[in-house]
């Protein structure tokens, strides 16, 4: 039978003799906020590091980092942290772990380590680094770690082989097999199959796209629509893309070269990561192509292409500031824009909204749904089903993605012959055991969301982001009431402020009378009462009528004063 997690927190074991043990703190049941601890004789080793992104659900919030307390007291312990990709999901989080300790060693690809830096430059550390490229075999204490070229929606991206006392884990990182990458770079599926004579004992996959069947769509077959759109266009275009996705800004690129535009990049993370790749070849740009986003006004529309971040509805990213008007880019009439990316679940309102409000401003929007604008980055069932029929492993541990991703990976796993037992269907915190070629679940860890609000990290609680939605939704009453200490008699107010409840304050006069009475009887029938407990007199005979009267819920502030 296929393991699952635990049910509830369960202590594991104090971890024996040459066994490896692995417990995500992130990237299970979501995506994003990929991190997996690795221990072994009492060494940790961290792969990768990322941040998700809120929902509308969590107001104000600007990132959700990983849950480190499960390490936070054994910093020393961590030998290195291997990043697989410089994607933000990956990467994200790794400064608020250096603020931990700077000193932890990061390891990764050329591009990996160049964009990671120039975030961790923002935070003002200077981290230790080590550039490793495919084929290339590290030793980091009692983990030796083997490098595999895999291909993916960003350049550089690195599958990791462990070899442990406790046994082998192939950990793929994000990954697809695109056997026509723009850059020639496929995932090296002869270094899989070697792997696979040695002895994979768990495999670590991803599953973003495990439930989709087939295999992913080659990422050159993006070129030609964005060529036709390109010539069809008469007045400006606007792409949307992540902003650390090299191959499609080249593709916009190249396209924009051939129809005889100029190209601006938007959005802060656009223009540094672009000159980071085009300083380090992964981007070819043709010379004269590039131009200053304040030069714009300068050339007619129809010789310009802005390339913007915000294609996921980011509130504060170019393209949602666009489609609000709150941009020095005003988009018009006759604007094409083009969102190349896909939808990351959870933002599809975001982003459907920014859709609609460019519509509104007269723009075409052309997307994923009614073009081939986008293609996926993560491998489809039929590659991951190769993937597991090449390496033949002993146990399998779905990662990265969704419930349904890591059941639909598990069940490929199985298919591919993998023993029901040794498939692992883990959550965040799940303790899991490798020794003598077998995996197994063993305890189950507290992990939790770490929210970073502004200059806050972790502060922030699920009862604050309650309340937020209290008063975004059902909105705010204040009640100052000032009472006579014995007689419980109303000596000033009620006053009572309201707002997002009722369109005229006036309506509240029906609830003053209540308010009083039910003042006075408390005090009458309790000569010990306190300001607390006639708070929540008052608390209580507001918020049943509100509810009653109006329908709605909404946060109760009750303030009594007594003379």
């Amino acid at each position: 039978m296929t393991q699952t997690a635990l049910p509830g927190l369960v202590t594991p074991p104090k971890l024996p003799q040459d066994t490896l043990r692995i417990v995500p703190l992130g990237g299970l049941g979501e995506i994003g906020r990929n991190m997996t601890v690795f221990e072994i004789d009492g060494k940790l080793l961290v792969v990768d590091c990322g941040v998700l992104f809120p929902e509308e659900t969590q107001p104000g919030v600007d990132l959700i980092l990983p849950d480190f307390s499960y390490i936070e007291n054994r910093l020393a312990d961590i030998v290195a942290v291997v990043l697989t990709h410089g994607h933000e999901d990956h990467i994200g989080a790794v400064p608020y772990l250096l603020r931990l300790r700077s000193d932890i060693p990061l390891v990764g690809s050329q591009l990996t380590l160049a964009l990671i830096e120039a975030k961790l430059q923002e935070h003002r550390i200077r981290p230790l680094t080590l550039t490793v490229t495919e084929g290339q075999v590290e030793k980091f204490g009692p983990f030796e770690c083997e490098f595999v070229a895999v291909n993916h929606s960003i350049p550089d991206a690195l599958a990791v082989f462990l070899r442990t006392a406790g046994g082998t884990v192939l950990h793929t990182g994000d990954f697809k097999m695109d056997q026509l990458p723009l850059d020639g770079r496929i995932t090296d599926l002869r270094h899989f199959a070697k792997l696979g004579e040695e002895g994979v004992d768990l495999f670590m996959s991803d599953s973003t796209n495990a439930d989709v069947p087939g295999f992913t769509t080659a990422e050159k077959e993006i070129g030609p629509t964005l060529d036709r759109l390109f010539g069809q266009a008469t007045k400006r275009l606007i792409v949307a893309s992540f902003s650390s996705h090299v191959h499609r800004v080249q593709q916009v690129l190249d396209a924009a070269a051939k129809h005889n535009r100029k190209v601006a990049f938007v959005g802060r993370s656009m223009v540094r990561n672009m000159a980071i790749a085009e300083k380090l070849g992964y981007l070819d740009v043709p010379e004269g192509l590039l131009v200053d986003i304040k030069n714009i006004d300068n050339l007619p529309d129809n010789r310009v292409v802005l390339m913007s971040t915000g294609s996921q509805g980011e509130p504060m990213a170019a393209l949602s500031r666009m489609a609000n008007g709150d941009h020095r880019v005003v988009v018009g009439d006759g604007d094409t824009v083009i969102l190349a990316s896909s939808l990351i679940p959870g933002n599809e309102n975001a982003v459907f909204r920014i859709i609609n409000g460019l519509l509104k401003l007269g723009a075409d929007v052309i997307h994923k749904g009614n073009a081939k604008v986008h293609v996926s980055g993560h491998a489809a069932a039929g590659e991951l089903l190769y993937c597991y029929n090449i390496l033949e492993p002993l146990n399998a541990m779905p990662v990265h993605g969704e419930t349904r991703h890591l059941i639909a990976n598990g069940k490929i796993a199985l298919d591919s012959g993998v023993p029901d037992e040794s498939i692992l269907l883990a959550d965040n915190g799940t303790v899991i055991d490798l020794h003598d070629h077998q995996a197994d679940i063993v305890g189950q860890v507290e992990v939790g969301f770490v929210y970073v609000d502004g200059s806050s990290v972790g502060e922030i609680t699920d009862a604050d982001l309650k309340d937020r939605q209290v008063l975004g939704d059902e909105g705010f009453i204040s009640i100052i009431t000032v009472i006579h200490r014995a007689t419980g008699k109303v000596v000033s107010g009620p006053e009572i402020h309201a707002r997002g409840v009722a369109e005229d304050d006036a309506v509240f006069d029906e609830i003053i009378p209540k308010i009083n009475a039910a003042l006075e009887e408390a005090v009458l029938n309790r000569t010990d009462h306190t300001t607390h407990q006639l708070q929540q007199v008052v608390r209580r005979v507001v918020g049943t009528w509100v509810n009653r009267k109006l329908r709605r819920k909404p946060m109760i502030i009750p303030v009594v004063l007594e003379a």
